[in-house]
């Protein structure tokens, strides 16, 4: 049995799967309480299916882009339960997983995540020759230059905001097409589906160093120096 977690933003999931198979899936917005919710809807999903962490031969987890704070508790969960079960780790990309659930379109899948300043975090994903694959690579950008590279309809999913979803209109026209919000819902079935491939390949990550991708650093203010310490330095 897997389990799948993904706290990458607002919205968060958990599954449990097998060879395949969804027993039990709970997605639900959380806002920024990744770390007061994550570990009781665990243990009651574990409870609804009648399994113990013991029951896990393996973990997924989507690795980022998305929230300082989401990340790290999503992936510091994860790693916890893979070293003290001593299973294997996969991580996996989150605009992968956004993606992957229009995977069968065969048109190129574009996920958008707000990145602040104006600017959104995105790659794109296609399916080629029954082939899932990366296109353009996990970025920080503009909209106004990613809708320059696009040259064929494209599905736009992820995070879109009323106002992205607007602009991307008006720049691409008849080649955006723009999920809905209730087929946008980052789901972490889909997320097993990838994940599971990469453990039955044995395509592990290292849980030491699986740490999360968050493209940008995070914003962090310094305290200032006080008047006192900068005298004493001074001298």
């Amino acid at each position: 049995m897997q389990l799948s977690i993904d706290t990458s933003t607002d919205t968060a999931s958990l599954a449990l799967t097998k060879d395949g198979t969804v027993y039990a899936e709970l997605t639900w917005r959380c806002g920024q309480n990744h770390s007061i919710q994550l570990l009781p809807r665990l243990a009651n999903l574990l409870n609804q299916t009648g399994l113990s962490p013991a029951s896990l031969s393996g973990i997924i987890v989507a690795k980022g882009p998305g929230s300082y704070n989401g990340l790290r508790v999503g992936i510091s969960t994860a790693k916890g339960l893979a070293f003290s079960l001593a299973i294997p780790i996969v991580g996996i990309s989150t605009l992968e997983v956004a993606a992957y659930q229009y995977a069968a379109t065969n048109l190129p899948i574009c996920p958008i995540f707000q990145a602040g300043r104006g600017e959104i975090a995105t790659a794109i994903y296609r399916t080629r020759y029954n082939c899932w694959q990366k296109i353009f690579s996990e970025q920080i950008t503009t909209l106004e230059t990613l809708c320059s590279e696009i040259t064929t309809r494209t599905i736009f999913c992820g995070e879109i905001t009323t106002l992205t979803g607007t602009r991307l209109i008006e720049l691409l026209r008849q080649k955006a097409l723009i999920a809905s919000p209730a087929a946008s819902l980052r789901r972490s079935s889909f997320l097993a589906e990838l994940g599971e491939k990469q453990l039955k390949t044995g395509s592990y990550d290292n849980p030491a160093a699986l740490s999360p991708l968050y493209l940008r650093r995070p914003h962090i203010t310094r305290p200032k120096k006080s008047r006192n310490m900068g005298s004493q330095n001074d001298n």
